[in-house]
């Protein structure tokens, strides 16, 4: 019993003992492109398709989904489409033949630069700058390199 407690305390003064040879101060810097795209996108919504039959509601439902389609093709910029196909033979003929794509990806930052009417159609313009998105992701999830190490 003295034996296994003697090699525990001489064990965790060892371990314990080696951390104190290896300090070290990381220096880090932040990491800034050089440059920052600017995406733009455009949804559309026809207006008499709308569910409602008040002409004001319809209006107000084709502005919201001109609106969700702009932020869909961002997200599809930003984060790309995903494709899921599938074909089915039968004698070396085709069946059947689906296809469906999805996008998923959250965007931070994005302004609506113009929301107009033409004709039936309601139209939203987005612009997405990315040097925006830096400083927004610099306060929560900064990009950083490590720019020196000293061992001391």
């Amino acid at each position: 019993m003295k034996r296994w407690l003697s090699l525990t305390l001489a064990g965790s003064v060892l371990l314990s003992g080696c951390s104190a040879l290896y300090n070290k101060h990381i220096e880090y810097a932040a990491v800034k492109p050089e440059s920052f795209p600017l995406l733009r996108a455009v949804g559309y919504a026809p207006i008499s398709a709308q569910l409602s039959n008040d002409k004001q509601q319809k209006m107000l439902q084709a502005m919201k989904a001109s609106k969700l389609d702009a932020y869909k093709e961002l997200t599809e910029m930003v984060y790309g489409q995903k494709i899921d196909a599938n074909n089915q033979l039968q004698d070396m003929v085709l069946t059947n033949e689906q296809l469906s794509a999805s996008v998923k990806g959250v965007i931070n930052g994005a302004r609506v630069v113009k929301t107009y009417a033409v004709d039936d159609v309601y139209v939203t313009e987005l612009e997405l700058d990315f040097e925006q998105v830096y400083y927004l992701y610099q306060n929560t999830r900064p990009q950083q390199t490590i720019k020196s190490v000293r061992y001391y």
